[in-house]
């Protein structure tokens, strides 16, 4: 029997021949942004661009977080809360970041309203062009339908679409669903996982279970 061999989580292209998959995780280089192992972005275009393209008004403090095992299908986008403006004034326009002595009233843009960071669970699929905006929880085994504009957090296995986003469905019942973020087969060493794949992807509820490691097993 051939010894089983897992993926590669640091290799920045996971798949032979195709230069526009990327593994994030080796990838993004800004402490605002982290991102679990295997978590991938497909594009065709320049998937390495990532941070500055995809990523948008990043300034801070708050953080992008994505889980393990998640994919990100082209031209995914998340606003970060840098994107705000004043709405309670006149005006909503920023003047002070276009300089001159605009920018002697900067203090006007200071302390907006922020929603927190944005976070995705693990084993979540985004479809094409999907966006997503700040502060939106995004939880565990959760899709993303193409095109989709998220404005409110999103339930684990939930399926969403639209513009905004509405829950189309939960995948599971509630009762798989405890059941599933109870085995949380994404947190299992990695051999663990190569060695149960078929199950991961194919396998019942129950046969997950089954196959979960002793160690951490609730």
């Amino acid at each position: 029997m051939q010894p089983l061999v897992p993926a590669d989580p640091d290799v920045l292209h996971p798949m032979p021949g195709q230069p526009r998959v990327v593994l994030l995780r080796p990838l993004v280089t800004s402490p605002l942004i982290e991102v679990g192992e295997f978590s991938y972005y497909d594009d065709p275009d320049d998937p390495t661009a990532f941070e500055t393209r995809n990523v948008l008004y990043h300034y801070g403090p708050e953080k992008l977080v994505i889980g393990r095992f998640c994919a990100l299908g082209t031209g995914v986008r998340f606003i970060m809360n840098g994107a705000n403006h004043r709405m309670d004034g006149p005006s909503t326009f920023p003047f002070p970041t276009m300089g001159g002595s605009w920018a002697e009233h900067f203090d006007l843009l200071t302390g907006l309203p922020g929603r927190g960071d944005t976070v995705v669970g693990n084993d979540v699929w985004f479809g094409r062009g999907a966006t997503v905006l700040p502060g939106v929880r995004i939880g565990h085994g959760a899709i993303i339908g193409a095109g989709s504009v998220v404005t409110s957090d999103v339930p684990d296995y939930g399926i969403v679409g639209g513009n905004p986003a509405r829950l189309i469905r939960v995948r599971h019942s509630d009762e798989d669903v405890a059941r599933l973020l109870a085995v949380a087969w994404w947190d299992w060493p990695v051999e663990h996982i190569t060695r149960h794949v078929r199950t991961i992807m194919s396998g019942t509820v129950a046969e997950l279970e089954a196959v979960a490691p002793a160690v951490g097993r609730p």
